[in-house]
């Protein structure tokens, strides 16, 4: 068993530079072959699924022959679970968190390029969220939610006429407000290219207090929980 479960040896070594030089710099370890019909940067962030398979390296650096084929090879899949599997409420969503997310992440796109198609998604780590809420003035051992936040780091895959291809790297932010009555909710979108999980997870609870309409205070919600 390899990488992707099983190998077999190929006839003739590939007489790529690139590839070669590779092998060079990974010694005892392997090499993967890229698909280029899904990414345009194989240096860049490649979703397993654009991956052929692996060569096998030896311990001098040079590839063995042997070969790992990818099971999973082929058009690159949307990827939820890190939104989805973490045990925390997500109903301000919907009935379909992840296809909230996503049709949020396309309309932030399509706010900047309106022909813009999202053909997939990847959820890279699990969000950070943050929920506050208040005690049910018939019941204060309920808590009402009032507000919710999320930020999630992505990887995604988008194309228009215009600019062709690009694959995306930041986080998607959503906040909502008002999800108690008697209050009318409003909920508001960040698309932040080119950050990291730890930047716009510290910007959650000055964002949500934006879209309160309570900017420049400080500290956490009453009755909120980060994580």
């Amino acid at each position: 068993m390899g990488l992707f479960g099983s190998r077999g040896r190929r006839k003739g070594i590939p007489n790529e530079p690139a590839l070669l030089a590779a092998a060079a710099e990974n010694p005892g370890g392997s090499v993967a072959e890229i698909d280029t019909t899904y990414i345009d940067d194989p240096d860049g962030y490649v979703p397993p699924e654009a991956v052929r398979g692996a060569w096998l390296v030896d311990s001098g650096g040079k590839l063995t022959g042997e070969y790992e084929k990818n099971p999973r090879h082929g058009v690159p899949q949307d990827d939820f679970s890190k939104l989805t599997d973490p045990d925390h409420w997500l109903g301000w969503l919907g009935d379909d968190p992840a296809a909230a997310v996503r049709e949020g992440i396309e309309e932030s796109l399509r706010a900047q390029v309106a022909d813009a198609v999202v053909e997939w998604v990847k959820i890279l780590e699990t969000p950070r969220f943050l929920t506050g809420g208040r005690p049910n003035s018939e019941n204060e051992q309920v808590i009402l939610v009032t507000r919710a936040a999320l930020a999630a780091p992505f990887a995604l895959s988008v194309s228009s006429a215009q600019h062709g291809r690009s694959l995306l790297l930041g986080v998607f932010s959503w906040a909502a407000v008002n999800l108690a009555p008697p209050g009318v909710r409003r909920d508001r979108h960040w698309f932040d290219l080119g950050v990291g999980l730890d930047w716009a997870g510290e910007r959650l609870q000055q964002r949500i207090y934006e879209v309160d309409g309570r900017a420049g205070r400080t500290g956490a919600p009453r009755g909120s929980a980060v994580s």
